[in-house]
């Protein structure tokens, strides 16, 4: 058995998908920032039965519903049929989208359809093996390239799985080139597909082509119940459809005063507690515990009147702080105030009044005799 005929990849490694096309829908940077717009024919076209539709360019064919086209992919050339009726779009120049190549013709739909059963033959065959085996693996999905020149099964687990025996006896079943790639459960739920908690088909099974990143701070900010099961999909983890309207959500709450904090209001000070942020309305509890509706308007209004009030000197003056001491302090601080200052002398004078005080001591002290000189007098 040759090397070449066994080959593994991760679910890292796929991020767009199994049925991704050739190229998306990419816009590359424009260096003068004009972008030349352009009108393009698109089309929706299916792979597989229950797969998500991928998008194409159909130029100058002219194509129906319900026909069969040759497309590029990734797994190279594909016969998949059109679904619905070509839209034509304005796009900028410099995006790039992948071509029909031609219509298919018969021969080729044969072989579409051979694929088919030749996909469901693997599937059973492997996974027959894998019970045989006892391999703790779960099989989703088994894809034949249009060529048969390789299978790829689509398999779920837990942790990693040694299946080199698995490998050995498809490729000498199938006599073909044999790749087992693991996926996560968010791609499971996609190829699997179903329907959601609103009652419509999973977003990830007919129409997303990738998966975004999902946090729990996006059912917060939309003021959605933090219950697992309203929250969450089929696959366990957070809805996709979380992030479709948490941009709207954050730049509609700008300027919304945040849960739990105080502000003002034409009814006075309260405190926070509901926002709903659709609507730009919050619920303040004030100091006697009633609830009060405002809109932000309301709140904003308020606010300027409250800046545009003139500051009374009155309610700063050192009077009105001190009326409630008692009666006559007030007088008894004001004389005192005018004897300090009418007792109050510049330094210069104080300097003067020294110098006399000096002078005037040093002429008593002539007059006196010391004792030790009365004494030799004697």
């Amino acid at each position: 058995m040759k090397e070449e005929n066994i080959e593994m990849a991760s679910d890292q490694e796929q991020n767009n998908g199994p049925d991704a096309p050739a190229s998306d829908l990419k816009e590359p940077n424009s260096s003068n920032g004009v972008k030349e717009e352009t009108s393009r024919v698109l089309i929706a076209v299916r792979f597989r039965p229950k797969w998500p539709p991928s998008h194409y360019n159909a130029g100058n064919i002219p194509v129906m519903d319900a026909e069969w086209v040759v497309v590029p992919t990734e797994h190279g050339v594909e016969v998949g049929q059109v679904l619905g009726r070509p839209v034509v779009i304005k796009m900028p120049m410099k995006v790039l989208s992948p071509k029909v190549e031609r219509l298919a013709s018969t021969h080729e739909i044969e072989l579409y359809y051979r694929n088919l059963d030749r996909e469901k033959d693997a599937r059973d065959v492997c996974a027959e093996r894998v019970r045989a085996l006892g391999l703790s693996m779960k099989l989703v999905r088994v894809e034949s390239f249009f060529d048969g020149s390789k299978v790829i099964f689509y398999y779920s687990a837990e942790g990693r799985v040694d299946f080199r025996e698995l490998v050995k006896d498809l490729v000498k079943t199938l006599r073909t080139r044999v790749e087992m790639r693991q996926i996560g459960i968010r791609h499971e739920t996609k190829m699997i597909g179903g329907v959601g908690i609103c009652g419509r088909e999973f977003c990830c099974a007919s129409f997303l082509q990738g998966f975004d990143p999902v946090s729990i701070k996006m059912a917060k900010t939309q003021n959605l119940p933090l219950n697992p099961n309203k929250i969450s999909g089929i696959c366990g983890r957070l809805l996709c459809c979380l992030t479709y309207e948490h941009g709207i959500y954050l730049e509609s709450a700008k300027g919304m005063p945040l849960l739990g904090k105080f502000c003002d209001t034409p009814a006075g000070q309260g405190k926070v507690v509901r926002q709903d942020i659709l609507s730009r309305t919050v619920t303040v509890v004030l100091s006697d515990n009633t609830q009060l509706d405002f809109k932000i308007s309301e709140l904003e209004q308020h606010r300027l009147q409250q800046k545009k009030k003139p500051k009374s000197s009155a309610a700063h003056s050192p009077k009105q702080k001190r009326s409630g001491s008692k009666p006559g302090t007030e007088k008894k601080r004001q004389e005192h105030s005018t004897a300090s200052k009418d007792n109050a002398t510049c330094p210069k004078d104080r300097t003067k009044e020294k110098d006399l005080k000096t002078k005037g001591k040093n002429r008593r002290n002539k007059g006196r005799r010391s004792p030790s000189k009365a004494k030799k007098n004697k």
